[in-house]
């Protein structure tokens, strides 16, 4: 039976070479927000919010069209990390 992630590292690669790190508890939750915020503004230069759900008090906004690449990571947190 495979393991389930615990939840998903999704790594935007931005316009200029800055990278972020957001984390979302399920793909679900990640495709949802992807589909329904992005894909429709994919050519704005408007402002569009990233949910951060997982650090209180802070927030960030990114423009669609600065997205260049995105990697969905999973994380198990009874990986053991080896450097």
């Amino acid at each position: 039976m495979p393991r389930q992630p615990d939840e998903f590292a999704i790594h935007l690669l931005l316009e200029g070479g800055a990278r972020e790190e957001v984390r979302f508890l399920t793909l679900k939750d990640f495709q949802t927000w992807y589909s329904g915020v992005v894909v429709p503004k994919h050519d704005s230069q408007e402002f569009v919010n990233v949910p951060i759900k997982t650090i209180q008090g802070e927030y960030m906004v990114v423009r669609p069209s600065a997205i260049i690449a995105i990697r969905v990571e999973p994380i198990f947190n009874s990986s053991v990390e080896r450097f």
